[in-house]
């Protein structure tokens, strides 16, 4: 697995290379220091993840995210930052970007990684919690595009709002095997693997 690893502190970059180069499938193949750095080292390197933090000077992670997506469909980006913020979480999702977790949990970083390069999006714990609060209800999305039915949508959106099976069950009036059903079929047809990945599909979509 190859990372190229961005943060402004190069304490930071220095340490998580030590980290990541203690596991024997990962190699750190460029260490950065700014946003444009990042666009640089992926367009020269193509890593297969880029692991940056957010807040730099001058261009932010989530700036030179975005401008790497558009130019490369399929890149990896993790963003690992020590902020939350709200709008910080809904740009990354907007963009596209395979997930976000915070510093501080620095245990995470190695399964992270190695979840994202299997194809998962990866929001922590503490960040997944902040989705359904930042989902507004005041307008309605449309994902026939997506060949979603209104009815697979009020599953996706309770999904999207953290209800639990037996939760969705009551709201809409269906058994939880036929909501467990009805939620695989989602999943397979968007081709996503989770309960959070269907959440986040929501989110950016809508």
């Amino acid at each position: 697995m190859r990372i190229v690893v961005v943060d402004d502190d190069k304490l930071v970059c220095v340490s998580l290379k030590t980290i990541l180069e203690a596991e024997q499938d990962i190699s750190v193949v460029a260490t950065g220091n700014s946003g444009k750095d990042a666009v640089q080292l992926y367009d020269s390197l193509r890593p297969d993840i880029l692991l940056i933090d957010i807040r730099m000077e001058n261009m932010t992670g989530l700036d030179a995210g975005e401008v790497i997506l558009k130019r490369y469909k399929t890149a990896k980006i993790l963003f690992l930052t020590t902020f939350s913020d709200d709008e910080y979480i809904i740009k990354a999702l907007r963009i596209g970007a395979k997930g976000y977790i915070i510093k501080q949990n620095f245990e995470c970083i190695v399964p992270s990684l190695r979840a994202v390069h299997m194809g998962q999006s990866v929001f922590g714990d503490d960040i997944v919690s902040k989705i359904p609060s930042l989902i507004s209800s005041s307008s309605k999305a449309d994902f026939s595009s997506f060949g979603i039915t209104e009815k697979e949508l009020g599953l996706i959106t309770a999904v999207a709002e953290g209800l639990s099976n037996k939760e969705i069950a009551g709201t809409l009036f269906l058994s939880e095997g036929t909501v467990r059903n009805s939620l695989s079929a989602i999943l397979e047809k968007l081709n996503l693997r989770d309960r959070t990945q269907l959440a986040v599909f929501y989110y950016k979509n809508r």
